[in-house]
């Protein structure tokens, strides 16, 4: 090396400058990878520990069909709005869609929790810390959506105005591939409506063999007293 000529900077000394600067790398491009490679298959985990963990306390003898049916619900406030972010460009109209659910999906993680400490199902601690990644990561792929398209936060903040396709739905530009499509369409299917269908008709077995009984109960003829 020349004298006097200066050493290299370290490359993580280096790359963290370049991403500070926003120089060379492509931070969107990143962010996007990561919740379409990282936040949204990684969904999958907590969802299908939180099914086991019914599973293991008895969810079709305490609460029963009420709170599965809850689940579903939760699962249908998350998944129309990842599938309307899947297909169509971020727009006011689609920020207001996802704040909304993120919203209405907090109130209904609540009654949830209300609903299953009200049976006698116990939550026990590590089903709660479940329910921290399930609460917590909706709100992380918004915000990241949001610092996305601040663009968009704008024109959602301004109601809007001056942007003709702002409440209505459009296409996206650059289509996500219909192999990436397909593999969250069977991840979908394998980790959160089979085990909340079989949860679901668990419940409602379970309930109508307590019909069941009960009826054969109030059937059977009583002894006489004294007898």
């Amino acid at each position: 090396m020349r004298q006097g000529a200066p050493w290299p900077a370290p490359r993580a000394a280096g790359q963290a400058a370049e991403i500070a600067r926003g120089a060379t790398v492509d931070v969107g491009e990143v962010t996007t990878r990561f919740l379409l490679y990282g936040l949204l298959p990684g969904w999958f985990v907590p969802g299908l520990a939180d099914w086991a963990m019914h599973r293991r306390t008895r969810i079709q003898d305490t609460s029963g069909t009420k709170e599965s049916l809850i689940h579903s619900l939760m699962m249908a406030e998350v998944g129309l709005p990842i599938a309307l972010t899947l297909r169509y460009e971020v727009n006011p109209l689609l920020l207001a869609v996802q704040l909304g659910a993120a919203a209405v999906h907090e109130a209904t993680a609540l009654w949830d929790v209300r609903t299953a400490e009200d049976s006698d199902r116990e939550v026990k601690p590590v089903e709660q810390h479940i329910h921290s990644f399930l609460e917590s990561l909706p709100f992380g792929g918004l915000v990241s959506l949001m610092c996305l398209h601040s663009d968009q936060v704008r024109s959602l903040l301004r109601g809007g105005r001056g942007d003709p396709d702002a409440w209505r739905l459009v296409p996206r530009r650059r289509p996500l591939s219909p192999g990436y499509l397909a593999g969250i369409g069977v991840a979908i299917g394998a980790c959160v409506l089979l085990p909340y269908g079989e949860e679901l008709l668990r419940c409602r077995r379970a309930a109508r063999e307590r019909k069941r009984r009960a009826r054969a109960r109030r059937a059977a003829p009583r002894k006489p007293k004294g007898v």
